[in-house]
C-alpha cells in the first residue's frame, strides 16, 4: 500500500533554512524572580528552623518496638485535639514504615517534625467489633511490629488496657492506614469512622510543644 500511495502522488521539493541556536543554562530575568521568591522562602526556613522542644535521648523507628514508636502511638494516643470521650477502650495505632526520621538528642525543630511525618495525613478515629482484635494481633505478628499505645501483644495476643473490654473499641490512626494503606485491611470490618480534620503531622508538633522535652519510654508493649 505503501508503493502505491508513493507512485500516485505528486512531490513538491521545499527549501528549508537553519540555524544553530546556542542553549545557555543562564536564564536572563531569573534575577527577578528570585527577588520576588526570596522574602517567602527565607520566612518559611527561619520558621523550619524554631526550636519546639529539646530531646534529652536519640529517638529512632525499630521492630518491635523503639521509643520513637511508643512516642508517636502515644501522641496519638493523648493529643487534646482528638481526645473521645466513650466507654469503649480506645488504643493508637501506626506503622513503623509511615514514621520517616529520627529525633535526634538535642533541639527539635519544626522541621524535624515535618522529616519525622512529611505526609498530610489526616487522624481518624475508627469504631471496631472486638472480633476484630485477632484479625490486628495476626497482622502485627506477621508485620514483626507496629508502633501502638493503648494495648499490648503479649504471648501472641493483643490485650487492650484499662477499660474493661466489651463489644466493641475504638482505633486512633491515619486516613492512609484505615483506607488500607500497608495492607490493613482489618479496618473494613468497622463499625464507624469519625473524620477529625487534624493532620496527623499536626499532633506531633503540639504534642512536642506541649511537652518541651520528649517524653521517653522504652516500654516493650509487643513481646513475641
Amino acid at each position: 500500500m505503501g508503493a502505491g500511495l508513493l507512485a500516485c502522488s505528486s512531490v513538491n521539493t521545499i527549501s528549508v533554512n537553519s540555524a544553530s541556536i546556542i542553549v545557555s543554562n543562564v536564564t536572563n530575568g531569573s534575577t527577578g524572580v528570585d527577588t520576588i521568591i526570596k522574602p517567602y522562602r527565607d520566612s518559611l526556613d527561619d520558621e523550619m528552623k524554631a526550636v519546639i522542644a529539646i530531646s534529652k535521648h536519640d529517638f529512632v523507628k525499630d521492630r518491635p518496638n523503639s521509643p520513637l514508636n511508643n512516642w508517636c502511638a502515644d501522641a496519638l494516643l493523648n493529643c487534646n485535639e482528638i481526645q473521645l470521650d466513650s466507654v469503649y477502650p480506645t488504643i493508637a495505632l501506626l506503622n513503623v514504615g509511615g514514621i520517616r526520621s529520627t529525633i535526634n538528642k538535642g533541639e527539635v525543630t519544626l522541621g524535624d517534625l515535618f522529616k519525622l511525618m512529611p505526609f498530610d495525613n489526616e487522624v481518624v478515629i475508627v469504631k471496631m467489633p472486638i472480633s476484630s482484635l485477632k484479625d490486628i494481633q495476626s497482622y502485627i505478628i506477621a508485620s514483626g511490629g507496629e508502633p501502638i499505645a493503648g494495648a499490648e501483644l503479649i504471648q501472641s495476643e493483643l490485650v487492650l488496657n484499662h477499660k474493661e473490654v466489651t463489644e466493641y473499641f475504638w482505633i486512633i490512626t491515619s486516613d492512609y492506614l484505615f483506607n488500607g494503606g500497608d495492607k490493613m485491611n482489618f479496618f473494613k470490618s468497622n463499625l464507624e469512622v469519625i473524620q477529625t480534620g487534624v493532620l496527623l503531622r499536626d499532633v506531633f508538633i503540639s504534642v512536642a510543644k506541649s511537652q518541651e522535652v520528649f517524653h521517653f519510654s522504652s516500654e516493650q508493649r509487643i513481646k513475641f
